[in-house]
């Protein structure tokens, strides 16, 4: 009876995931079929990101992250989508019926180790096993108070830490950060040290406005604070605004939404508090 119980038990969980991948290449093609249905875009290629079995009381439940490859007037574009789906039903979104938190939160792209560019290394050792990666706007509050603060313990603990800084400027809050992000950039080419470290720290509300446009107020007060000679002409060289792109396209590609956005050894760390409990000190 035993052995009988425990096939049975091996037979089921065999089913459940034959199952559930069975119903994957009907996710896929559900997901192009609806975005089909829009006659300005050409669906390239649709493929599954993430999955996730979802945890009790919806366990027969999987989240998909989906990355769709696509051409919107002869412009190619890379986009997520989130979906749900128990086989026979697919639903944009679950919300928890006590909370009415959505659970697309339990979903994130998969992280991967090219993240840990050498050229995004702003504190600590490259080859340090515990890793902490930020996407931030120098504009954002609560970044102006975290930043400095994990840079800081990061020092404390640089040969057994490595941080890795992303610029993700949020434009609609902060129109600033757009000049201000390039400028760093700027500064941190031409060999400037702890570029990160003192943007941080600087008031730059005593020179502009969050919500400025005015490139030439933004870069005088930089050249002030910095020391620094930055043109308008330098600022907007293709090759600046291409390495801030690179930025934000990696951020949208892990499905950062706001800042600072925090990853510690490959997973999300919603807490913001995961890098105290890294190194000796």
């Amino acid at each position: 009876m035993k052995n009988l119980k425990k096939a049975l038990m091996i037979f089921s969980i065999f089913a459940i995931g034959l199952y559930a991948n069975d119903f994957d290449k009907d996710i896929i093609d559900f997901e192009k079929k609806r975005l089909s249905n829009n006659a300005r875009v050409e669906i390239q290629d649709v493929t599954i990101n993430t999955k996730l079995r979802m945890k009790m009381p919806i366990e027969n439940w999987y989240g998909y992250i989906i990355d769709v490859k696509a051409k919107v007037k002869d412009k190619e574009i890379n986009a997520k989508d989130i979906v749900f789906s128990n086989g026979v039903v697919v639903a944009a979104d679950l919300l928890d019926l006590k909370t009415g938190k959505s659970l697309k939160d339990l979903l994130e792209p998969k992280f991967d180790t090219k993240y840990y560019s050498e050229e995004r290394l702003i504190a600590g050792n490259h080859k340090a096993k515990d890793k902490i990666v930020v996407f931030s706007d120098p504009l954002c509050p609560f970044c102006m108070d975290y930043v400095p603060d994990v840079i800081a313990h990061v020092n404390e603990n640089k040969d057994s830490i490595a941080l890795y800084y992303y610029h993700f400027p949020l434009l609609r809050v902060h129109p600033a950060s757009a000049t201000l992000v390039k400028a760093m950039s700027i500064a941190k080419n031409i060999g400037i040290k702890d570029v990160e470290s003192k943007v941080y720290q600087i008031d730059w509300d005593r020179y502009f406005k969050v919500d400025s446009k005015d490139e030439e107020e933004i870069i005088k007060a930089f050249n002030k604070e910095f020391k620094t000679e930055i043109t308008r002409e330098e600022l907007n060289k293709p090759t600046i605004m291409k390495n801030i792109l690179e930025d934000v396209k990696i951020g949208e590609e892990l499905m950062v939404r706001g800042t600072p956005t925090v990853f510690v050894n490959g997973e999300k760390d919603n807490t913001k508090l995961k890098y105290e409990t890294l190194g000796d000190k």
